[in-house]
């Protein structure tokens, strides 16, 4: 099977994934504490935010998701990009080794900056990419930040995956001291613990995406392409809430927080923001509204989104992202028992209050 041939492959089934998906819970084990007297109007309620070097219209970006399949998906990220363009929102796209090994596969990613000559472009490469290989995925689109996907167990699950991981710290390190955007660093869909974000962050990597459990799942993707599945990759991972807070308890001023995985509402996104996350990423969940319904109706629901969004913040009384990060919540049930057992006090987010 071809590359492109296997790109396919990816979306068909993480079509299907999101139809079948049993989200996690653990989003619903986050509680916010209503507050009756918030003071403050809708109109005051601002969801643009600096980080670093990127600035955000948008506390929601489109995550990576396509390119590298040929014209289907040159259609899909153009589209994207159309709709990232008109909704003001950031956009990454997927693993561009395809293009860099094949350079008829460039266009299908070439046409993001096309349709979107001004927005926050985000490349991406795996782990394995050299310095030379990073560099040209920043210049094929023209990005603003470079997007490191970390997919151990996807790879491992895919019957032609990669089998050696030796040496990807260095590997990072090597990108983050060579190339002139700043570098995200993205697990696919199996959460990062705060070792590995401390890690991360040590070598100077400026966002970290926890990618966590609950969203597209590339194992169970992976093991609808095997003839034996690897059953016990299907339920692996750290749910996305947990991932976070992890994240959150270790990282310095320096680096910066991304969620995604199973985020499937404005209720959601909300509370991955509270909890420290300073932007939101969605890739399944807006791909089956573009392939099933059109870009018209995807774009109404990211607007949706920032509506409600800017409802829930004026509810609790946060009129900034920086603001939402200090609105008091309760955590329950086994999201609280992982993070006691793994020393985390939640009760220091109970007690929070917006000065």
């Amino acid at each position: 099977m071809s590359r492109s041939e296997r790109k396919w492959d990816h979306i068909r089934f993480a079509l299907k994934n999101q139809e079948e998906a049993k989200f996690s819970s653990s989003f619903d084990e986050i509680k916010f504490i209503h507050q009756s007297l918030p003071n403050i109007s809708t109109l005051d309620v601002r969801l643009d935010h600096r980080i670093g070097e990127l600035y955000l219209s948008s506390p929601i970006f489109i995550n990576a998701m396509t390119g590298g399949g040929g014209d289907k998906t040159y259609r899909i990220n153009a589209e994207l990009a159309q709709a990232a363009n008109a909704c003001g929102l950031a956009m990454a796209v997927g693993s561009q080794m395809a293009a860099i090994k094949d350079n008829s596969e460039k266009y299908t990613f070439e046409v993001v900056r096309k349709e979107n000559p001004n927005g926050i472009l985000i490349a991406n490469l795996g782990s394995e990419a050299t310095i030379d290989q990073a560099k040209e995925a920043v210049d094929m689109i023209e990005a603003n930040a470079l997007q490191i996907h970390l997919n151990v167990i996807q790879e491992l699950t895919m019957p032609e995956g990669d089998r050696d991981f030796t040496g990807a710290l260095k590997k990072i390190e090597a990108i983050v001291r060579s190339v002139e955007v700043p570098v995200i660093v993205k697990e696919v869909g199996f959460g990062m613990s705060r070792e590995t974000v401390k890690s991360l962050s040590s070598v100077g990597v400026s966002i970290i995406d926890v990618g966590g459990f609950g969203g597209t799942n590339f194992a169970e993707i992976e093991n609808n392409r095997r003839n034996k599945p690897f059953s016990f990759f299907s339920d692996w991972g750290i749910p996305t809430p947990i991932s976070i807070i992890e994240a959150s308890s270790v990282i310095g001023q320096q680096t910066a927080i991304f969620g995604s995985g199973g985020f499937k509402g404005a209720l959601d996104i909300v509370k991955g923001l509270a909890i420290g996350a300073e932007a939101i990423g969605m890739a399944g969940y807006f791909l089956r509204i573009l392939v099933e319904k059109g870009i018209e109706p995807l774009m109404e629901e990211i607007e949706t989104l920032h509506r409600e969004i800017t409802f829930i913040m004026t509810a609790l009384g946060a009129s900034s992202l920086a603001e939402l990060k200090r609105v008091p919540l309760m955590i329950s049930g086994e999201t609280h028992h992982w993070l006691y057992q793994r020393g985390i006090d939640t009760s220091k987010y109970s007690r929070r209050q917006i000065k």
